[in-house]
């Protein structure tokens, strides 16, 4: 497997939205171990399939150490809503507050094109949304409440 480059906000084809698979090939096999490759490597918890630029609604989520490859996914159900800080691997180095539903219902497919549904709360509910977000051409910085924010290395300089 490879790690694949990551588009950046300002790409063109971070806005553009996605077509669905229609079948599983070997191609799209390598290209989810890639995705789950790319964003471990990153140290991120989502990726999508435009992030590394492939405009196909596939997305790889892992908050917790189970991994989910979503195909063609669908928010079936969003309850409660949460505030806070997000960031995203094509906006490297910034964050900004964004208001989630807390709890997603979604429906999607595996590798194997098997139709499953996830619940999730809190992290995975807002990597959802974050992830299908991508799908449709929306990033985060559109969603901001407020200014982004530096993080990551900058935080690190104050450290002696």
């Amino acid at each position: 497997m490879a790690i694949r480059n990551i588009r950046e906000l300002g790409d063109d084809i971070l806005r553009k939205k996605c077509r669905e698979v229609k079948e599983m090939t070997p191609r799209l096999e390598e290209l989810i171990h890639d995705m789950y490759d790319t964003m471990y490597e990153a140290q991120g918890v989502g990726l999508a399939a435009p992030q590394v630029g492939i405009l196909k609604r596939i997305v790889v989520i892992d908050v917790d150490g189970t991994p989910y490859t979503m195909i063609n996914p669908k928010i079936l159900e969003t309850r409660d809503e949460q505030s806070g800080s997000e960031g995203c691997l094509s906006v490297p180095g910034k964050a900004g507050i964004v208001k989630r539903p807390n709890y997603v219902k979604a429906e999607a497919w595996n590798e194997k094109m098997e139709r499953y549904e996830v619940e999730g709360e809190g992290l995975l509910a807002r990597a959802i949304c974050h992830e299908l977000d991508h799908l449709d051409g929306v990033m985060y910085v559109d969603l901001v409440e407020g200014d982004l924010y530096e993080v990551g290395a900058a935080d690190d300089e104050d450290e002696e």
